[in-house]
């Protein structure tokens, strides 16, 4: 298949029911963390591929975080993969996304849904966000804690670094324990409790975000963060915030 190479499944990590981390083998070339690859298999006699950001630092394993879903197109399928299992995976990482584009700032705000907070593990891991920004605040929303995807890597940068980073879990549809928000994100910007939360302020001044997830999140924490100021950041129309719309299928 052209443009895409074979790659090998050589680990599958369940963090909760259908949500997992599949890590495959692969010799693509080096990638910026924040970047994509498009995964695909054979399926009814026709190749279906779907893009997936990585959340592995370049140089290691190939990881994708990953949601099933019951009609998606591929996730199924790919959960179905066993460890040795063949998957094709592009030749060349792509996407934007990435702290290339980022202007300076003294604080870095990462906000995800869900799965959307693969990139933010491969910046991390890279270590270009310690030596480029003064704090880190790490942002995850989800329906329940089990799916907490990386929140014990997340929480080991944070004793490893006190005081640079910060981790805030936000719980959708369940009570939400010490050092967790209850909520969605928009409105925990909208009424303090994220700033409060993170011990960082949100300001034109200080702050870049980066929004990666469900595109109604994106919406709404676009308008939130409007109202303070904020603005999407363009190469030729310099903001304060770089978004990335993230679906699994």
């Amino acid at each position: 298949m052209s443009g895409y190479i074979e790659a090998r499944v050589v680990a599958r990590h369940h963090w909760a029911p259908r949500l997992m981390t599949l890590t495959i083998d692969a010799p693509v070339p080096p990638f910026e963390p924040g970047q994509f690859l498009n995964l695909g298999l054979e399926l009814d006699g026709r190749v279906v591929r779907r893009s997936y950001s990585i959340a592995s630092a370049p140089g290691e394993a190939l990881e994708f975080l990953l949601t099933e879903l019951a009609e998606g197109a591929l996730t199924p399928a790919l959960f179905r993969l066993e460890v040795g299992a063949p998957v094709l995976v592009d030749a060349q990482a792509q996407g934007f996304f990435t702290l290339r584009w980022v202007p300076p700032a003294g604080d870095l705000w990462m906000i995800a849904t869900g799965t959307g907070l693969a990139p933010y593990i491969s910046m991390l891991r890279a270590g270009e966000v310690l030596r480029r920004f003064e704090r880190i605040v790490v942002v995850h929303g989800v329906r329940e804690a089990a799916q907490l995807a990386y929140a014990g890597e997340i929480q080991q940068l944070c004793a490893a670094h006190p005081g640079r980073i910060s981790y805030v879990p936000l719980l959708s549809r369940e009570e939400p324990a010490a050092g967790m928000l209850a909520g969605r994100i928009p409105s925990a910007i909208q009424d303090g409790r994220l700033e409060s939360a993170a011990g960082v302020e949100l300001s034109p001044e200080r702050s870049h975000v980066l929004l990666c997830g469900n595109p109604a999140m994106i919406d709404d924490t676009m308008r939130v963060l409007g109202e303070r100021g904020l603005r999407r950041h363009r190469v030729r129309n310099p903001g304060h915030v770089t978004t990335e719309k993230y679906w699994d299928a």
